[in-house]
C-alpha cells in the first residue's frame, strides 16, 4: 500500500514536471510613443505574466529594469517619465510553486518600423542562473546562520567554478548579513533582520573558473524581507476634542487617527478601533475611528471633561491581534441651557420720598452655566410696576447681581408701596432645554418725610396778548402743602424771568405785567415766553413751578422793505426791472399779503407789476441813463398798516447777475463817483506831472560848492531848532579833530584814501589853513578855559561825489568819522545850494541879527580875529550861538 502511495506521488510529480517544461514564455512585443510619462500603461494582464497554460499561478513579479514595474495583476507601468526608441528588459515570474520564469520584455516607437527579428525575439532564452529571487523572514528565531538558498550557474557543467557575493547585506550595511558558501553556492543568513528597516536587500553574484576567470555575466539578486506581525498599532495626531453639551445624537467630534509600521495593505496593518468605557455617551466607527455623540443629554454643568479609553487592534481586530490602549479626552462646552435663577421668592426693599439717582436694593442670582460668559451674565429689566420710567436696572459684572436704582422721586402720598416684578435674562437665548426666563416680585416702601410745597399743576399755561398795559393781572399761581392741602403761610418769588417782564404778588401768587411783552422778541420761542416760580412755606420748604405764556400777536409791526439799495442792470434802451421785498414781524392776519402802490411823489419814470404776497416788481417807465435813482413805495399789510419807504435804485452796466441780483461793473462804478470823482482824477494827475517835473529839475540842476570863510563879515545860515544846547551829534566824541599844523597828504587822486595823522598846535592858534586831497579845509582852534575846540569847514565836492574816505591813523576818537562825516558832508553839500524854488525849510539862511544884550556884538566866525586876548564872553553867548555852531560847524569838545 505504501508503494502504491509513493509511486502516485512520483507519477505526478513527473506529470507537473513534464507540464511545466513543455510551457513555454513568449518575449512581450509591445509598441509605445516615444516619450512615455510616468504611470504609463505599457501591457494589461498579458499571458505571458499571467503563465497561462503553465500549470502554475504567479506570486510576485520583479522587474529587471528600475523604470519599469509590475503590479499584481501582471500588468506593466512606467516609474518614470522616459525616452525611448527600443527597451529591452526581462521580468521574472514567482510562481507558487517557488519556481522562477524569465519573460522578456521588448519596447519600439510606433513609428519605427516592425521588428525584422521578431521570430528570433520568440526564441526561449536558457536560464543560467537559478533561483531568482527569493526571501527571508523578519525577526527569524535562532539559531543561525540558516540556509537561505543555493546559487548555481550553468557554466558549472563546463567549467569548475567558485562564487562570490558582493553589496547590500554583504560588503554594505547591513554587513554581513548574508554568507556564502564559495563552492557549493549556498547564501544563508547569520542573524534576524528587521523588515521595518529593510523590506528588500539587494546584492550581486558573480562566478569565476579555477583560474580566477569570470565565466558568467554577474547575477543581481534581490532579497525580499517578508513581514512579521511584529509592531502594535501607534496612536497619531490630536487626541483632544471638543463638543457642545445638549449637541444632537450622532454629532461628530473628531476622529482618531492610528498608524502600524508593518506591512501596508496586509492583515498586519488591519487597524480596529474600540471604547472600553463611557460607551452610553460616545461611540467611534471601528474602521474610521470616527468620534460621534450618542446621546443628546451631554451636560457640561455635570462633567465639563471626559476622558474615553480606545483600543487599536490590527490583525481586523482579531483576538490574536496586537493592541494598544490609550485616552481621549472630550471637552464638553457649554451653551445656555439654564437661565438666571433667583434665590428668594419675593424681595422687599424701602426708599425714602423725593430722593433721585439712589441704589434701592441688590438682587442676586444663581447661573449654572459658565462664568463670565454671555451665557451667564444675567440682564435685569423691571417688567412690571416701571411704566412712568421711575427705575432703572443695571448689572454688576463682579457679581452678576441686579441693581434697582430710582432716577425719579417718589411721593408718599400718592403711592406709598409700589409693587415691582424684575425679570432676569442672559446676554444669548436659551438653548437646548423647556425653561423659559423667570422673573420675582419687588415691594417698595416708600418712607415719607416733610416735603415743600407742590405747585398743581406743575406746568401752568396761560394765554396772553402782546402789548397789554402793565400791571395787568395775567393769572395766580398758587402751590399747596402736601401735608395739609392747602396754602397757607406759603409764599411766592420768582426765580427766572429773562425779559422782566412779569411781578409775582408774594402773598396771593398773582401774576402781573411789569414791562411790555413781545411777541418779536427774541427771548420768545414759538410764541412762548417761560418764567419759573417759588413757594416757600413757613418752615422754609421749597417748592418750584413753571408757568408758560402763549403770547397772542398783535398788529404792532408794519411791513418793511429791507436792504432798499437795489440794482437794475441797464440793457441798452431796453426797460429792466427789479423785485421788491417786504417782510413784516407779526402773524396772519397782521402780515402778508401786502399792499403795494407808488408813492405820491413818484416821477412816472417807475411802475409796479407782477405782485405776491410779499414781493412786487419793480420796472423801468422810460428807459433812463446810469444814476442813482430814488423810488417812493407805500406798502401796508392786510389790515392796511404801513408807511411810504424810500428805495434806492442803481442802474449800471451789470458785470454779472447772481440770483437775479445785478452786480455792476467796474466801468459803472467809475461813472457813479460823479464830478467830485472826475475833479480827484484831474487833480491826481496834475501832481503827478509836477512831481516829474520836480524830479528832472534835481536831476538837472549842477550843485555848487559852499564857501565858508572865517573873514567873511556876513554870518552863517540858521537851521531851525528847538535845542538850546547843541545836539548829540555835536556832542558825540566819534566827531572830535585834533587841530594842528603837522598834515600829510599822500599823492594821487581822491579816489583812494585819505589818511590823516594826529596833529598838534599850540594853544590859542587860530585861522590855520592846510589842504588835503585838492579839498579846502578852514580850521579854528581856540581855547576856553582849560578846554579846546577845534570846528572845521568842509566844502570839498570831489570827495563827496566820489565817494571817497578818511583814515585817521593813531586816532581812537575818530574811528566812526566815515559814517557822521559823510553825513555832515552831504548836508553842508545840499544847503550850498541855490534857495530859489525850493521847498524846503531845513535851509541855510542869512542870518542878519543874534539879537539885543550879546556881548559879542555878532556871532561871525571871523568877528573874533581880532581880540584873541579877550574871548571869555564866548563862554556867554545866549541860546542863539549854539544853532548856529550846529549848522556851520563841526565843533568837539576835547580835553588836553
Amino acid at each position: 500500500m505504501y508503494e502504491r502511495a509513493l509511486f502516485a506521488v512520483l507519477l505526478l510529480t513527473l506529470v507537473l514536471f513534464q507540464n511545466a517544461e513543455s510551457c513555454e514564455l513568449r518575449p512581450v512585443l509591445a509598441q509605445v510613443p516615444k516619450r512615455l510619462p510616468a504611470g504609463y500603461v505599457i501591457s494589461e494582464g498579458t499571458e505571458e505574466l499571467t503563465l497561462k497554460g503553465c500549470a502554475a499561478k504567479p506570486m510576485s513579479f520583479t522587474s529587471s529594469d528600475p523604470d519599469f514595474a509590475v503590479n499584481t495583476d501582471g500588468s506593466i507601468i512606467t516609474v518614470r517619465g522616459l525616452v525611448i526608441t527600443t527597451k529591452r528588459f526581462s521580468v521574472l515570474v514567482h510562481d507558487e510553486r517557488g519556481l522562477d520564469w524569465r519573460v522578456d520584455i521588448v519596447l519600439s516607437c510606433k513609428d519605427e518600423a516592425s521588428q525584422k527579428s521578431s521570430g528570433a525575439a520568440r526564441k526561449r532564452i536558457k536560464r543560467r542562473w537559478r533561483p531568482l529571487p527569493f526571501s527571508v523572514i523578519e525577526h527569524d528565531s535562532p539559531p543561525f546562520p540558516k540556509d537561505v538558498e543555493m546559487i548555481a550557474s550553468d557554466s558549472s557543467a563546463n567549467y569548475t567554478v567558485y562564487y562570490e557575493i558582493s553589496g547590500q547585506g554583504v560588503t554594505t550595511d547591513p554587513v554581513g548579513l548574508f554568507q556564502l558558501n564559495k563552492n557549493t553556492g549556498m547564501i544563508f543568513v547569520t542573524r534576524a533582520v528587521d523588515r521595518e528597516q529593510y523590506p528588500e536587500i539587494n546584492f550581486i553574484a558573480r562566478v569565476y573558473d579555477q583560474s580566477g576567470r569570470e565565466v558568467d555575466e554577474y547575477l543581481p539578486i534581490t532579497v525580499n524581507v517578508e513581514d512579521k506581525n511584529d509592531n502594535a498599532p501607534e496612536f497619531a495626531g490630536n487626541r483632544v476634542f471638543s463638543v457642545e453639551e445638549r449637541c444632537r445624537a450622532g454629532t461628530l467630534i473628531g476622529r482618531v487617527n492610528a498608524t502600524d509600521k508593518d506591512l501596508a495593505n496586509t492583515p498586519h496593518t488591519a487597524i480596529r478601533f474600540s471604547l472600553f468605557n463611557a460607551t452610553d455617551m460616545f461611540s467611534i466607527n471601528s474602521l474610521t475611528g470616527e468620534l460621534t455623540a450618542k446621546t443628546n443629554t451631554l451636560d457640561r454643568e455635570a462633567q465639563d471633561k471626559v476622558y474615553v479609553g480606545i483600543e487599536i487592534r490590527d490583525m481586523a481586530g482579531a483576538p490574536s491581534g496586537l493592541f494598544t490602549r490609550g485616552t481621549v479626552m472630550i471637552n464638553i462646552t457649554d451653551v445656555n441651557d439654564n437661565p438666571p435663577t433667583f434665590k428668594e421668592k419675593l424681595y422687599k426693599a424701602n426708599v425714602q420720598e423725593n430722593t433721585e439717582n439712589v441704589l434701592v436694593t441688590r438682587i442676586p442670582v444663581e447661573d449654572k452655566d459658565l462664568v463670565n460668559t454671555p451665557a451667564w451674565k444675567a440682564i435685569f429689566e423691571v417688567t412690571k410696576g416701571n411704566e412712568s420710567g421711575q427705575f432703572r436696572m443695571e448689572t454688576d459684572p463682579k457679581t452678576n447681581e441686579g441693581l434697582l436704582y430710582v432716577v425719579k422721586g417718589l411721593d408718599f402720598e400718592k403711592t406709598p408701596v409700589i409693587n415691582l416684578v424684575i425679570t432676569a435674562r442672559n446676554e444669548v437665548p436659551l438653548v437646548g432645554t423647556n425653561s423659559g426666563w423667570l422673573s420675582v416680585p419687588l415691594e417698595l416702601s416708600v418712607g415719607n418725610e416733610d416735603e415743600g410745597p407742590e405747585f398743581n399743576p406743575g406746568i401752568l399755561y396761560l394765554k396772553v396778548k402782546e402789548n397789554v398795559p402793565n400791571g395787568t393781572v395775567i393769572g395766580t399761581y398758587v402751590a399747596l402743602d402736601p401735608e395739609t392741602k392747602n396754602s397757607k403761610g406759603i409764599k411766592y418769588y420768582k426765580l427766572t424771568d429773562p425779559g422782566n417782564w412779569i411781578t409775582v404778588v408774594e402773598n396771593t401768587g398773582e401774576l402781573k405785567t411789569a414791562n411790555t411783552i413781545d411777541r418779536e422778541s427774541p427771548l420768545v420761542h414759538q410764541d412762548k415766553y417761560n418764567i419759573t416760580i417759588r413757594a416757600v412755606d413757613e418752615s422754609k420748604k421749597v417748592g418750584k413751578g413753571m408757568v408758560v405764556i402763549q403770547i397772542a400777536d398783535d398788529n404792532d409791526n408794519m411791513p418793511t422793505i429791507p436792504g432798499n439799495d437795489l440794482v437794475i442792470c441797464g440793457k441798452d434802451d431796453a426797460l429792466s426791472s427789479v423785485l421788491v421785498e417786504a417782510v413784516d414781524l407779526d402773524k396772519y392776519p397782521f402780515s402778508s399779503p401786502f399792499i403795494f402802490e407808488l408813492g405820491g411823489e413818484q416821477d412816472g419814470k417807475w411802475k409796479l407789476k407782477d405782485k405776491t404776497d410779499s414781493s412786487v416788481v419793480l420796472e423801468q417807465a422810460v428807459a433812463m441813463p446810469n444814476g442813482l435813482y430814488t423810488v417812493p413805495l407805500l406798502v401796508k399789510d392786510m389790515q392796511g398798516f404801513g408807511k411810504e419807504q424810500t428805495v434806492n435804485v442803481r442802474v449800471c452796466t451789470c458785470e454779472r447777475e447772481d440770483n437775479g441780483a445785478g452786480i455792476c461793473g467796474a466801468r459803472s462804478a467809475s461813472t457813479s463817483l460823479g464830478s467830485l470823482g472826475i475833479l480827484a482824477l484831474v487833480l491826481s494827475s496834475l501832481l503827478l506831472l509836477l512831481l516829474c517835473l520836480l524830479l528832472i529839475f534835481i536831476c538837472s540842476t549842477k550843485r555848487e560848492k559852499l564857501y565858508i570863510n572865517d573873514d567873511t563879515g556876513t554870518g552863517g545860515m540858521l537851521l531851525k531848532s528847538n535845542t538850546e544846547a547843541p545836539g548829540e551829534e555835536v556832542k558825540d566824541g566819534t566827531l572830535m579833530m585834533l587841530p594842528g599844523t603837522d598834515v600829510v597828504d599822500p599823492p594821487g587822486s581822491l579816489q583812494g584814501p585819505i589818511v590823516t595823522k594826529n596833529v598838534s598846535s599850540a594853544a590859542g592858534n587860530i585861522g590855520q589853513q592846510f589842504f588835503q586831497g585838492g579839498g579846502v579845509y578852514n580850521t579854528t582852534t581856540q581855547d576856553f578855559g582849560t578846554e579846546k575846540y577845534y570846528s572845521s569847514g568842509r566844502y570839498d565836492n570831489n570827495l563827496y561825489g566820489n565817494a571817497g574816505f578818511q583814515k585817521f591813523s593813531n586816532t581812537n576818537t575818530l574811528d566812526t568819522w566815515k559814517t557822521n562825516g559823510r553825513y555832515l558832508d552831504r548836508k553842508l553839500a545840499y544847503f550850498g545850494g541855490e534857495e530859489e524854488g525850493r521847498y524846503a525849510d531845513d535851509l541855510l539862511k542869512t542870518y542878519g541879527n543874534e539879537g539885543a544884550g550879546s556881548l559879542a556884538g555878532s556871532v561871525g566866525c571871523c568877528s573874533i580875529l581880532g581880540e584873541q586876548d579877550s574871548l571869555d564872553f564866548l563862554n556867554t553867548l545866549g541860546p542863539k550861538f549854539r544853532p548856529l555852531a550846529d549848522v556851520c560847524y563841526t565843533t568837539n569838545k576835547s580835553g588836553i
